[in-house]
């Protein structure tokens, strides 16, 4: 029985949520901020994969990101919207309800090539080198969007609201939350097997010492190569759905400050957490919307936060911690207790 208290607990949340959005009872502000917070906890569970569990240092996940928030957003745009940029559509609108996460796990699949291309040249580095070549990848990935007019340049992209109205006139529920929630739990429960398994378990021994993990037969840079496309792929799964939630995008939404979100998170949270930077990431959303009203100026106060808790709490809030290491009965619930 025990077994079933977990995915009961999530399907009910989720039929709450839904009813919520349905029945007004859930305002359009605060459904617009549980997705981002959805996208934020993706991004962050998915950088903790290489910043934390891996011990690399990439600062640039808003590049993967972008990858996949473009691959998505055109694709769809391209299959279902009508008058779209080719000329569309090419498939019936009822279509998308189906197509559409297909498409997300496209764009996933576009940053992790993006991401593979990126790890190949960076095996033989770390810490400062890596986190230059990853800066240095986001910006080219930038400059490229910015240069290619067939996806609108500079100005950005539109028309993914048309696809989020394809998919309403088939059923009248608030769609982007139900993905954006099916894709947070695919996100958890991904990492969660990965870091669990037999081969996840040679990522810590590359955090702990490299070498002697080559000593012991661990493919280290195969390793570091699934990871690395891993984190990418789920990095762009986050950027598609960011794509549609706005239902615009352009080049300016994925700049190195969208990449120092995802840093602040991981470290808020503590390295190698899952819980932690699932944690951090539902904090940083609501952070980020009571500081609204200082615009530029909050992110003079959070890089400040950040120096603090790096000064009295470096772990941040679980270090490499979960919540079943903290409360231990939960381990009960969700199947790993006697």
């Amino acid at each position: 029985m025990r077994r079933f208290i977990v995915p009961l607990a999530t399907i009910s949340l989720l039929g709450l949520i839904l009813t919520a959005s349905a029945t007004d009872t859930l305002n359009l502000y605060w459904q617009s901020v549980l997705m981002f917070m959805g996208i934020n906890i993706i991004l962050s569970t998915s950088l903790n994969l290489v910043n934390g569990n891996m011990g690399e240092f990439s600062c640039g996940h808003a590049g993967f990101m972008a990858v996949g928030a473009y691959v998505s957003s055109v694709l769809s745009v391209a299959l279902f919207a009508p008058d779209g940029f080719m000329g569309g559509p090419y498939l019936p609108g009822h279509l998308a309800v189906f197509v559409f996460p297909l498409l997300l796990l496209a764009g996933g699949l576009a940053a992790a090539v993006t991401g593979l291309l990126v790890a190949l040249p960076s095996f033989k580095t770390r810490g400062d080198y890596l986190a230059i070549i990853t800066i240095a990848a986001s910006y080219i990935i930038k400059s490229t969007i910015e240069n290619v007019g067939a996806v609108g340049g500079a100005r950005g992209f539109m028309g993914m609201a048309k696809v989020t109205e394809a998919m309403t006139a088939v059923w009248d529920i608030p769609w982007m939350i139900l993905w954006v929630f099916a894709a947070v739990v695919f996100t958890l429960v991904v990492i969660r097997r990965y870091v669990s398994s037999t081969f996840g378990k040679g990522v810590d021994a590359v955090r702990q010492d490299e070498i002697a993990a080559e000593i012991m037969s661990v493919d280290t840079d195969r390793i570091k190569l699934v990871t690395f496309m891993l984190s990418s792929g789920l990095a762009g799964i986050a950027g598609g759905l960011f794509a549609f939630v706005l239902g615009y995008i352009n080049p300016g939404s994925f700049t190195i400050i969208k990449s120092t979100e995802a840093m602040v998170m991981v470290y808020l949270g503590g390295m190698g957490s899952i819980s932690g930077a699932t944690l951090s990431a539902i904090v940083f959303t609501l952070l980020m919307e009571v500081l609204r009203p200082l615009q530029v100026g909050k992110w003079v106060l959070i890089p400040m936060m950040l120096i603090l808790l790096m000064q009295f709490r470096p772990e941040g809030f679980f270090g490499h911690r979960e919540f079943t290491d903290i409360f231990p009965r939960l381990r009960r619930f969700l199947g790993n207790g006697k």
